[in-house]
């Protein structure tokens, strides 16, 4: 039997769903605070992904039950929403857009895209991460991800010895799933404008200031490709995004 969604709504006005990126869900990550700004001008759903926090699992993955887990938020929300995601979840979010009626308008931060020789692809770090849960190695597969978005190791050792890592480990079996998501677009090739063209609603893309340029290539690349979309980067802004610079961003976009 499938696990019933786990989520919060709090706030009034116009919906918005949040889509948390990889690790993180209610009870751990940016969203909640987010949630808590933006819920003065909207109805803010935060949800837990697919097995973290409530959230049961079905096996195998597929993204598509993902997506149906945003569908089932759009009907909680009366049928149409705002999207908001980050990092994975904002492919996730673009990846709800293409399949689903109801997302009036899509914000997405810092996409994981790869789409040139600034930095090495991905696909050897997902197999290696892959085969570390396959064997329960769930340490394992987390210091392999945080090497391979650029944690630097004194970083990872200092992380280890914290409360948060046990967390982490909680939900370290998910980090496929993310994989699953991001791994098609970080090979080093330009986005197919093709892919993207039904994406058609309102978007924003964004990406930090502070941000390497990899990354930077590929929020302005996505931008381009979308058929109505705008981008700007929040200057001091890095992938470790702080909600109260973020919010009033999304508020003047969703308003407008």
């Amino acid at each position: 039997m499938t696990a019933p969604l786990a989520f919060d709504r709090i706030g009034n006005g116009p919906p918005v769903i949040l889509v948390d990126r990889v690790l993180c869900y209610r009870g751990m990550g940016q969203s909640g605070q987010l949630a808590e700004l933006l819920a003065q001008h909207f109805t803010v759903f935060t949800y837990d992904r697919r097995g973290r926090g409530g959230r049961g699992d079905t096996e195998p993955y597929a993204v598509e039950r993902e997506v149906e887990d945003i569908a089932a938020l759009l009907s909680e929300a009366g049928g149409g929403a705002f999207v908001w995601g980050m990092s994975s979840g904002a492919v996730l979010a673009l990846e709800a857009a293409n399949r689903l009626s109801g997302l009036k308008k899509l914000a997405l931060y810092e996409a994981p895209l790869i789409v040139d020789d600034c930095r090495s692809t991905t696909e050897d770090d997902w197999a290696w991460i892959g085969a570390a849960v396959a064997a329960d190695r769930r340490s394992d597969a987390l210091k392999l991800f945080l090497r391979s978005v650029g944690a630097p190791g004194f970083l990872i050792a200092l992380m280890r010895l914290l409360p948060m890592w046990s967390k982490l480990k909680a939900v370290a079996h998910t980090l496929p799933y993310d994989g699953a998501i991001v791994k098609d677009n970080q090979r080093g090739k330009p986005l197919p404008a093709s892919r993207r063209a039904s994406v058609t609603v309102p978007a924003l893309v964004m990406d930090g200031g502070k941000s390497p340029g990899w990354m930077r290539h590929a929020n302005r690349s996505l931008a381009s490709v979308l058929p109505n979309a705008q981008y700007r980067t929040l200057e001091g802004q890095a992938q470790m995004l702080k909600p109260k610079a973020h919010a009033p961003m999304l508020v003047e976009f969703f308003k407008d």
